[in-house]
């Protein structure tokens, strides 16, 4: 794989992946919202779509032995943002959209304030093996297969 995302990803520690992560959720909250408010239920369900499958595998990923009380914290917003977005896609609400962007900008500003400590970002992964773990982060990131991390619901 010698894609353009591949190789902006090369060298990311974990927590830049995870600001990664959380600039695709805001993306697709942009894109579902423009659906909204062209009146495009498809393009809304599969923005709406593409951001959940993030929040999933952000959550899935959660280490609540080790992370205590702020993965706690991080498993609620995750809950609670996601329910967000169901109401906004359900409501073709492009507010609601906007106000569930506020939040995860909010969250995602805090990741890159912890990027910029060394000690949490010291440890650098090398793509190809971050990659051979989680495949599926180049497609959550870079949202060019419409397949990636495919769920049995609709939203």
């Amino acid at each position: 794989m010698g894609s353009y995302r591949e190789h902006a990803l090369e060298g990311a520690s974990a927590v830049d992946l995870v600001v990664a992560l959380y600039d695709g959720i805001i993306r697709f909250l942009y894109a579902a919202a423009a659906a909204a408010e062209r009146g495009d239920a498809a393009g809304r369900r599969a923005a709406v779509k593409r951001a959940l499958d993030i929040i999933i595998h952000l959550q899935a990923r959660l280490r609540m032995d080790v992370g205590g009380r702020p993965a706690q914290t991080l498993s609620e917003f995750y809950a609670s943002i996601f329910a967000q977005i169901l109401q906004a896609s359900q409501s073709a609400s492009k507010p609601k959209f906007d106000h569930a962007i506020d939040c995860v900008r909010n969250v995602r500003d805090a990741w890159r304030e912890v990027a910029k400590d060394p000690r949490a970002n010291g440890a650098r992964l090398q793509a190809p093996a971050a990659l051979e773990r989680e495949p599926a982060l180049i497609d959550m990131v870079g949202a060019e297969r419409e397949d990636a991390a495919a769920t049995s619901w609709t939203a």
